[in-house]
């Protein structure tokens, strides 16, 4: 088993609670995890990316050589289009519908969806108001990991293990929260 994922957004999106709970996940399931992360200037609206690498052997580096990832899991739909030359021929894009506009240059929201679609496996969703039909829309980027599970090559039991260890010290009204929003996001696919 071997899982290659990017990761991508903007900051303050939540990009690295995600990649904290697939590692958590990863690591308690004892699979090798390896993780690099690149913040930019998060803190003012710029590119957030990990690469996040799981398997059941040793892995000898942290970064994804471009033509092999397995997953692209974007919440900021133009991020995604940034990691294609990373995906495989036969790996997903999991990503939000809705920009967070944050360039005056903005390309027109519909031309980047298009460039989605162009690829095989994706999954197009708006994560903002299943997180606020859940309850809180601070739990958008779980809604957009419930999307991905399918194509994780983790099992879904392994990343509720996972939410419940990263958010367990919130308390169990916030583990619920992230469990229910994992599984709104990961409903929309298996409809």
């Amino acid at each position: 088993m071997n899982t290659d994922i990017i990761l991508s957004g903007v900051g303050g999106q939540g990009i690295l609670s995600i990649a904290a709970v697939i590692g958590e996940a990863a690591v308690k399931n004892n699979l090798y995890m390896k993780q690099a992360e690149v913040h930019g200037m998060s803190q003012r609206g710029g590119d957030v990316q990990s690469n996040l690498r799981i398997s059941d052997s040793p892995i000898a580096s942290d970064l994804i050589a471009k033509g092999s990832a397995d997953m692209i899991l974007s919440l900021e739909p133009m991020e995604s289009l940034r990691y294609l030359p990373y995906l495989k021929a036969d790996g997903w894009i999991v990503t939000n519908s809705v920009p967070l506009i944050n360039i005056p240059d903005y390309p027109a929201v519909e031309d980047v969806l298009a460039e989605v679609k162009k690829i095989k496996n994706h999954v197009i969703l708006d994560v903002e108001s299943i997180a606020k039909e859940v309850g809180s829309p601070r739990v958008a980027n779980i809604v957009m990991l419930g999307a991905a599970t399918p194509f994780l090559g983790i099992s879904y039991e392994m990343i509720e293990e996972g939410i419940r260890s990263i958010f367990g010290r919130k308390g169990e009204e916030i583990v619920a929260l992230n469990l229910k929003a994992l599984e709104a996001g990961r409903s929309v696919v298996n409809k």
